[in-house]
C-alpha cells in the first residue's frame, strides 16, 4: 500500500490507562492511531471510538507483545493498512501481586512472564517496527518505564527490575537507532487509577493522599500527565533522545 499523508502512531496496551491517554492525545494531534490490546477488546474499541471522534482513523489489533509471531503479524497489518509508521509507544506492561520482600512467594514463572511482556515485548515490538519507522521523516519511540526503574520502591521485584531494564534499553536503543529514530522513555510515579488501586488495595485512598501531601505539586500523577509528556517527546522535543523523563510532581527529586 502506498503510504498516506497523515502520520501514524502505534500504541501498545492502549485499551486503558497511559496507553489510552497517549492514543487519544496523538489522535488529537493529527495522528491516525493503531490501538493494540492484549485481552480487553471492549476497552480497546472504546479507545478507538474516542480516537475517531478526535479525527483519527484507527486500527484495533490484538497481540500479546511477548509473542514474536503475533507482533510481526501486527506490524504487517499496520503496513497493509497505512503504509507507514511514525511513532511507537511501548506501553504494554504487567505486574504481579507478590510483595518485594517475599522472595519465596514469587515463582520463576511469574518472574519470567513479567519480563517477557515488559522487556522482551518492548524489544520485539521495536524490532518489528524499525523497518517502517526508518522510512518516516521524524520517527520517535517512547517507552513507558517507571520511577522504580531508577530508584528502589515498594513494587514487586520483577516489575521494578523490568522497568530498570526498560530504562537501559531506551538509552541503548537511542544510540543504536539514531539519527533517524529518537528513543526516549517516561517514568511515572504513583499514578491515580486502577493500577495503583490494585496495588494498594484498601489502603489506596490513604496512601495516595499521603504521597500527594509529600509531593511538591501536592497531587499524584495521572494518565493524562503521562500522555502529555509522551506527546511532547514525540512532537516538540526534536533534539532529545536517550532520556528518561520522570513524571512525579517532583517527589523523587526532593526526597
Amino acid at each position: 500500500m502506498v503510504a498516506q499523508d497523515r502520520r501514524v502512531a502505534l500504541v501498545t496496551g492502549a485499551a486503558s490507562g497511559i496507553g489510552r491517554g497517549a492514543a487519544l492525545r496523538l489522535a488529537g494531534q493529527g495522528y491516525d492511531v493503531v490501538i493494540n490490546y492484549g485481552r480487553s477488546e471492549d476497552k480497546a474499541q472504546a479507545t478507538a471510538r474516542d480516537a475517531r471522534a478526535a479525527g483519527a482513523d484507527t486500527l484495533v489489533l490484538q497481540a500479546d507483545v511477548s509473542d514474536d509471531a503475533a507482533v510481526r503479524t501486527m506490524l504487517k497489518s499496520v503496513e497493509a493498512r497505512f503504509g507507514r509508521l511514525d511513532v511507537l509507544v511501548n506501553n504494554a506492561g504487567i505486574t504481579v501481586a507478590t510483595p518485594p520482600g517475599d522472595l519465596e512467594g514469587l515463582s520463576v514463572e511469574a518472574w519470567d512472564r513479567v519480563f517477557a511482556v515488559n522487556v522482551r515485548g518492548v524489544w520485539q515490538v521495536t524490532r518489528a517496527a524499525v523497518p517502517l519507522l526508518k522510512q518516516a521523516p521524524d520517527a520517535a519511540i517512547v517507552n513507558v518505564a517507571s520511577v522504580v526503574g531508577e530508584r528502589p520502591g515498594a513494587q514487586p521485584l520483577p516489575y521494578a527490575a523490568s522497568k530498570a531494564a526498560v530504562v537501559n534499553l531506551t538509552k541503548t536503543l537511542a544510540g543504536a537507532l539514531g539519527p533517524g529514530i529518537r528513543v526516549n522513555a517516561v517514568a511515572p510515579g504513583w499514578m491515580e487509577g486502577d493500577w495503583m488501586e490494585r496495588t494498594l488495595g484498601d489502603n489506596y485512598e490513604r496512601l495516595m493522599a499521603r504521597r500527594a501531601n509529600a509531593t511538591p505539586l501536592k497531587r499524584c500523577c495521572t494518565a493524562e500527565d503521562v500522555a502529555d509528556t509522551i506527546l511532547s517527546l514525540v512532537v516538540s522535543n526534536r533534539f532529545v533522545t536517550g532520556q528518561v523523563i520522570v513524571i512525579d510532581g517532583g517527589y523523587t527529586s526532593t526526597r
